[in-house]
């Protein structure tokens, strides 16, 4: 009889960022803070793709707005932004009703079952992940995929014992995560090389030993360009749930076009107050997952464990 690697009793809740845990976008308080329209900045973005194809040169729509933060950053619109200064400005983000204490309430909404099962919540983004790192929900988050930048890039020449520089402006872009990238995430949390580092994400794995098998998966997001993400658990036995801007028609029914298409089990508004349908839409969901969890665990003693003898009438 073989063993499991994990006790697959993790129930995992990976949301989006931008729109789906908060309103806007979680730049809006870089621009606020140094006086710099958003609009402008974003107009800007949107023409890049187009502007370096003039040229031969193909950027990626998803991250090329990092490239222009630090842009601007050199040039005296974002002076002496650095990664201190993101998490700072994290503190200023406003999430949706209910939220943060939300994440506490599905935790606690298995305190009820017999044995542990655990609630994590993680968080992939094509945000920033230190402005992520410095705002209100981060206590309550169990990981974070999120693109972040180098200050001070090593010159050449540079040996190994030097020390890494920490300071000054953002320079360089460490890590870009896009919309399709975000699924290896969803993979490292399923393999559990998030949590061990000798589990190599691409490493071949049976299904049994898989941390978190995607059927004990919830992704939460607000639109198209979740799409890969969506699919992927969908294909593979997760739950996927939409969220919508209450305020707005036109995000309503862009949530809705993901339900119909198939793309999404359910949808709801972005608000994660206890008596909104969101949030009890995600409880039950969660209870329901902790539920197969149970009656795995109790077939599995009935399959491996004989019946005792009993006397005979």
């Amino acid at each position: 009889m073989t063993s499991s690697l994990h006790a697959q009793n993790v129930v995992a809740l990976v949301w989006d960022f931008d729109k789906t845990l908060i309103p806007g976008y979680m730049q809006d308080p870089i621009f606020a803070a140094y006086g710099v329209d958003a609009k402008t900045f974003w107009n800007e973005v949107n023409a890049l793709p187009a502007h370096f194809a003039r040229a031969g040169v193909r950027v990626h729509p998803d991250t090329t707005y990092l490239n222009h933060l630090i842009t601007y950053a050199h040039h005296g619109r974002f002076p002496g932004l650095n990664n201190a200064r993101l998490r700072e400005l994290g503190r200023a983000i406003a999430f949706h009703a209910g939220l943060p204490e939300f994440f506490d309430t599905v935790r606690t909404s298995l305190a009820d079952l017999p044995v542990e099962i655990r609630v994590e919540h993680y968080i992939v983004s094509t945000g920033l992940r230190a402005m992520i790192e410095g705002c209100a929900i981060r206590p309550f988050v169990d990981g974070i995929w999120a693109s972040e930048f180098i200050e001070s890039a090593p010159l050449p020449g540079f040996g190994p014992s030097d020390a890494p520089a920490v300071g000054g402006t953002i320079s360089q872009i460490a890590v870009a995560y896009d919309n399709t990238s975000k699924t290896r995430a969803l993979f490292e949390i399923n393999k559990g090389s998030n949590r061990d580092d000798a589990i190599d994400v691409n490493a071949t794995m049976r299904a049994e030993d898989r941390r978190v098998p995607f059927e004990h998966m919830i992704y939460i997001a607000d639109g198209p360009s979740d799409v890969p993400a969506f699919s992927l658990l969908g294909k593979n036995g997760g739950s996927t749930l939409a969220v919508y801007d209450e305020q707005s028609d036109r995000s309503f029914a862009q949530a809705e076009r993901l339900r119909h298409e198939g793309r999404v089990e359910y949808f709801g508004p972005a608000n994660y107050a206890p008596t909104s349908p969101t949030a009890r839409w995600l409880i039950l969901r969660v209870r329901q997952i902790a539920q197969r969890i149970l009656d795995a665990r109790d077939a599995a003693v009935r399959d491996r464990v004989g019946a005792a003898p009993k006397h005979l009438g």
